[in-house]
């Protein structure tokens, strides 16, 4: 009974989280940890059937997800720069502020 309700604090702290304004990188490792996860549960009870082998499955499949989610974020080339305009009405060119 304790892991059913641990896994789903897990799961709606992670919902929550995804609520949160994120770059991209951490959307990605977010999925990607998300997915492992279940992934790594259903692998983990179809392996040792039991629920030591699931939280197991589920920890090393979210941990991998996440790694792989972060690492496959796309490299930005250079800094890259937008046009604003301020309020006397000049447009100026600056780095990007990230919600872009």
């Amino acid at each position: 009974m304790f892991i059913k309700k641990a896994i789903l604090a897990v799961l709606m702290t992670a919902a929550l989280a995804g609520c949160e304004t994120q770059t991209e990188g951490q959307q990605r490792a977010t999925a990607g940890a998300l997915v492992g996860g279940a992934g790594g549960a259903l692998v983990g009870q179809a392996i040792g059937g039991n629920t030591k082998s699931t939280v197991i499955g589920a920890a090393s499949g979210a941990l991998l997800g996440a790694v792989v989610g972060s690492a496959t974020t796309p490299q930005r080339r250079g800094e890259q720069l937008c046009r604003y305009q301020d309020r006397s009405g000049r447009i100026y060119t600056a780095p990007c502020d990230g919600n872009y």
